[in-house]
């Protein structure tokens, strides 16, 4: 496939040229940005606050190209996902770009850890997750030769991309259909009117007649700009990475994850060899002291006092102080953190965690009653659409959810073809 590379193409049977305003310069805005200005009768500009798009979420993540394992059946993350994951096939086929399935095994150290890794694979089952197997030992070590386990699931068609440069690929796509990419452009005020909604940046103002908020670890503070509710209002969580030592990278193949516990939306410590071949370990999940803070010394008092301010802050502590205590501790101990990872690696040495590389921010969206939204959320106010949770697998369904944005919140046809 050539053009839209495996997107659905998109008509609209609305007349005249609608001036649409995008908030963010991340792989789902401008996956947003693309759909739109390759339809024809809107005029787009996105408005991103850095230098560089992908410069948050999407540009420190790991790469991966989930095949939709964890996901409820039904549920928006599980549908976008396994949308998303053919169209990003597709995309980087069609423009060139790196895209290696290298498998992924999910595995299970201890019987005990067996039922969960059952509850993965009737997941997996539901979501339509292509050529999946339950896999034991013998198999799991003819994938992973250095891995350890008592049983697993492999997903052979997971895969590992740069989504970085997938979203810059996409901007160029914008450029081309006449859009506009307006970088250090960071929103300020936003005043939304019965027909038109007005938004001041540092550098002036613009009018849209519609627009969509795309603004990631700044989404709530977006929302209340326009007069959304606060909640849910966004938890920013780090998450770090170890690099595998050059010489040792070779002690894994693929991707090796643990069955995750489903009282917590993160993975927990995983291996994962990256598009380039890196091999990194991680991320674990500690509390960040700033929305954009990417390492302990990057403090807000402002993010800080507001999250602690919270009405669900007391109950969210309740419910998963060990786990914060347990990553805090695996953060600031390398020791913690390699015991971790060695579970899954025996041959595993302290020395083979070579570097700590960028850590990425994760935008958790947090619920006044204390509960974490696992699902993608997206509110509507007036001619306001607000992405209000798009986590992790949100790159892998980037364009599945600009498919979704357009035909649910902007009543654009969508047509296969």
């Amino acid at each position: 496939m050539t053009g839209q590379a495996g997107a659905a193409r998109i008509g609209t049977t609305r007349i005249g040229t609608e001036r649409v305003g995008i908030v963010g310069g991340g792989i789902v805005g401008m996956a947003i940005a693309r759909a739109l200005a390759l339809t024809g009768g809107f005029d787009v500009s996105v408005l991103e606050k850095e230098r560089r798009v992908a410069a948050h979420q999407t540009g420190h993540n790991s790469g991966v190209v989930h095949a939709g394992l964890y996901y409820q059946p039904g549920s928006l993350k599980a549908a976008l996902c396994a949308r998303g994951r053919g169209l990003t096939r597709d995309y980087c086929e069609d423009r060139g770009l790196p895209y290696r399935e290298l498998g992924k095994l999910v595995v299970a150290v201890t019987p005990e850890e067996m039922p969960r890794l059952d509850e993965i694979e009737r997941r997996a089952g539901a979501n339509g997750v292509p050529d999946l197997a339950r896999i034991g030992p013998e198999r799991m070590r003819e994938l992973e030769p250095h891995v350890a386990g008592v049983g697993a699931v492999h997903s052979p068609h997971t895969a590992v991309v740069d989504f970085a440069a997938i979203t810059e690929a996409m901007a160029s796509d914008v450029r081309r259909a006449g859009g506009r990419v307006l970088l250090g452009t960071e929103v300020v005020g936003v005043r939304a009117g019965e027909r038109t909604t007005t938004v001041a940046t540092l550098s002036g103002t613009h009018t849209f007649d519609r627009l969509i908020v795309c603004a990631g670890l700044q989404s709530d503070l977006v929302a209340r700009m326009v007069g959304a509710s606060p909640s849910p209002r966004i938890l920013p969580f780090r998450g770090e990475y170890w690099t595998l030592a050059p010489a040792r990278a070779s002690l894994v193949r693929g991707m090796i994850y643990p069955v995750p516990d489903p009282r917590f939306p993160f993975l927990g410590v995983h291996f994962t060899r990256g598009v380039y071949d890196d091999v990194h370990v991680g991320p674990n999940a500690v509390p960040a002291l700033a929305r954009e803070g990417y390492r302990w010394g990057s403090v807000s008092v402002r993010d800080t006092v507001g999250s602690l301010a919270w009405p669900g802050a007391a109950a969210l502590f309740r419910q998963h102080w060990r786990m914060g205590v347990r990553e805090v501790s695996a953060s600031v101990a390398k020791s913690l953190y390699y015991r971790q990872a060695r579970a899954f690696v025996p041959e595993l040495r302290p020395t083979d965690l070579a570097e700590k590389t960028a850590a990425g921010v994760r935008a958790q969206a947090w619920a006044a009653d204390g509960s974490l939204l696992d699902d993608f959320a997206v509110d509507q106010v007036g001619s306001v659409t607000l992405l209000r949770n798009a986590p992790s697998p949100a790159a892998t369904s980037s364009m599945a959810i600009a498919e979704y944005v357009l035909r649910e919140h902007l009543g654009v046809a969508l047509r296969d073809g």
